[in-house]
């Protein structure tokens, strides 16, 4: 007599690939949120995994635990920085995208607050990447995008804290422009105001010498 069939199969390799990345996305995202609401050292694996809707076990299968989980989320917005930040591509478009995402999603900006806050948080940003980074103002500075007078790290720092500066400083955000930073008006107004400020960066240092205020 033959088995009784019962209509299961085992999931193809290629199944079990998509599960797997679809489980790590979910893990990701999950880990944004609870890291970017609590900090590295509040957050709990369980509530990553209750969030993402798996079990706990999941996050020391694909990621080693906690800080390897931390890493990955932390590497994956570097990358996507790397991506976006060439120095082929006109500083005014990467200044918008960096104010786009951080308004799209301000757990990046908190994520950075928490990191602010504690030496004992996991740091996946190498020296390489900041040798990159630098590597890339100093090629615009070349092409004439910023003014030879002008120290390309003191540049990214202030880039940085000015992109940041919406979520971090939310209220009185709002206040000075009669929006939360979440209206597209908002992002519209501030983001011209970047978009100016780069090209004034970017002026011609004999016809604006050092001290001036001749705008």
């Amino acid at each position: 007599m033959e088995p009784k069939k019962t209509g299961r199969r085992s999931p193809e390799p290629a199944e079990r690939v998509r599960d797997a990345e679809r489980t790590k996305r979910k893990l990701l995202e999950a880990a944004m949120t609870e890291f970017a609401a609590n900090g590295y050292s509040g957050t709990r694996i369980g509530d990553i995994a209750a969030r993402a809707g798996v079990n706990k076990q999941l996050i020391s299968y694909y990621f080693g635990g906690k800080e390897g989980l931390y890493r990955a989320m932390q590497r994956e917005w570097l990358d996507a920085e790397h991506q976006h930040d060439d120095a082929d591509v006109p500083s005014d478009e990467v200044i918008r995208w960096y104010l786009h995402d951080i308004l799209g999603d301000p757990r990046i900006a908190r994520l950075a607050l928490w990191q602010a806050l504690s030496d004992e948080v996991p740091d996946e940003e190498l020296q390489s990447d900041i040798d990159h980074e630098q590597a890339q103002m100093r090629r615009r500075r070349e092409r004439g995008e910023i003014a030879a007078d002008l120290d390309p790290a003191a540049v990214q720092l202030a880039l940085m804290g000015m992109t940041l500066a919406p979520v971090v400083l939310r209220r009185t955000a709002r206040r000075l422009f009669g929006v939360d930073i979440d209206d597209p008006d908002f992002e519209t107004r501030y983001g011209d105001t970047l978009s100016r400020i780069l090209a004034r960066l970017a002026e011609d240092t004999e016809h604006h010498p050092k001290g001036s205020t001749q705008p």
